[in-house]
Order: structure tokens, then sequence, then C-alpha cells
């Protein structure tokens, strides 16, 4: 957590509720951001994201496996972040695993959808090579270097970076076989195949600090929350996930206010 005094404390909260925060900027603007795409060399896809002072990789990884039995038709895909114990005091011991854990959560809940695929950013269809046989298994894992607050929605940026950035090689299937055996397949060190990462969705967490709420919150202001949302929506406007942060109750006007402004900042 982050160390404040009481004057600090007050001064955060009253800038917020006048509409000027510590950097200068409005309850409802973003810090600069930068994206870096193809840092790591080893995976499928990756990219950076560096969100003022708060700094994150995400790499994609793909490997042929074979579909889930209760659905035959999809790939799979999963998602994991791990918080560096030198990205912030915060994350040694425990406490990096616990939050690491809350991301991972948050950040598939957003992004894969329910786990029937439903309102998934990614069609796990397209990941099928031989339905019930062979599919491609997608690993995609966020690395926090450096913490100054807003993992989450940094965290997701990266991650839609690198899928955009993700080359899975072309299969071709040598031999259809019948019964329980697996077919053989080709994979061209050539011929890749891009993802249609359109329908991935953006994640825009609203922190609530006294009576008004924020777009991009910093560790501190972070550290004078009472809850926070984070929403999940796509390039129509649709709402594709939903989750809470902070022991505070929020009245449903309050949520609903919450989405449309996440919907028109994103």
């Amino acid at each position: 957590m982050v160390g404040l005094s009481v004057g600090e404390k007050h001064f955060i909260q009253g800038g917020i509720s006048q509409d000027l925060r510590l950097d200068c900027r409005k309850r409802l603007t973003y810090r600069p951001i930068y994206v870096e795409t193809g840092i790591i060399p080893q995976a499928h896809g990756s990219a950076r994201v560096r969100l003022g002072a708060t700094d994150v990789i995400a790499s994609v990884k793909a490997e042929l496996g074979k579909p889930n039995a209760l659905q035959p038709d999809k790939g799979k895909i999963a998602i994991f972040v791990d918080c560096s114990p030198t990205a912030a005091p915060m994350f040694e011991g425990r406490g990096g695993e616990e939050l690491s854990t809350e991301l991972s959560v948050a950040l598939e809940r957003c992004i894969l959808g329910g786990k029937s695929g439903a309102g998934a950013g990614i069609d796990p269809t397209s990941l099928v090579v031989v339905e019930g046989k062979v599919c491609w298994d997608l690993y995609v894992d966020g690395l926090v270097i450096s913490s100054d607050g807003n993992l989450l929605d940094a965290l997701a940026a990266a991650i839609k970076a690198a899928l955009s950035n993700t080359g899975i090689p072309k299969v071709d299937v040598a031999a259809e076989m019948t019964g329980d055996e697996q077919p053989e397949v080709n994979i061209s060190d050539e011929e890749f195949l891009q993802f249609d990462t359109s329908g991935i969705p953006v994640i825009v967490t609203l922190t609530k600090v006294g009576k008004q709420y924020i777009v991009d919150a910093t560790s501190e202001e972070e550290s004078q929350m009472t809850s926070a949302v984070s929403v999940s929506v796509n390039r129509k406007g649709h709402v594709c996930g939903l989750t809470k942060r902070g022991g505070a109750g929020l009245d449903l006007s309050i949520i609903l206010d919450m989405i449309s402004v996440a919907k028109h900042v994103k």
C-alpha cells in the first residue's frame, strides 16, 4: 500500500473533487499510452505497454493440442499474469501471488467471456484444426514490470496488442484418421495466420474516490479508493464483462453511470 500523510490524502481527494488531479489530468483523462510490439522473438506474438510509470508485457505462445471433449469444436485459451517482486514492494511474497491470481481471473472474465465461450473477444472455433482431435492452445502471459496503478487496463491493452502481433503457423492435415487415431499434420515454417482482434474488448476501470470516479488511477489515487469497477467494452460499444474491487457497495444507478462513462472514454 502507498503510505500517505493525512494532508496528502486530503490533497488528493480535494483535487479529484475539483476535477484537477496531482498530474494535472481531469477525472476522465488517461496518461499517455505507449505500445511496442514484437519485443520477444521467441513468442508467436508480444507487446509492451507503458501507462505513465506502469509498465507491462504480454506474450502469446501457441501449441497444438486436443480440444476439450465437452467442446470439440473449440480451441483453448489461458491467461496468466505474474507480478514481478521488483515492480512494487507489495508484490513481495503472497501479496504478489494473490494479485496475480486476481488479475488473471479478471482478464479471463473480461476478454474470454463465460465458460461456454459466449462473449469471447477471440472466436475459439477459429483455433480448431480438426474438430475433436487437433486444436491450437494459446497461452497468454502477462508480466508486470513496474506498477503505478491501473494494472488491469494496461494488461488488457498489452494482451490485445500482443494478439494483433501474433502469427499462428498454417497447418495442413496430411491424412484423416478414423476412430480415436490422431491425424497427421504438417506445420508450415513460412505461412502464418493472423488473428482478427477487432472483437477483443478494451477494459476501462473507473475508480471511486470520495463521491467522484476517475479513469487510469495512479497508485496514490488507488490507495484512496472505496471501490473500482472495470468495464470490458468492444468496438461496437457492447459490454462484454464487468468486475468490481473494493469492499464498499455501489448503487445500481452509479454502476450504470460508470458503464455509460466507460463506453464514452474507451
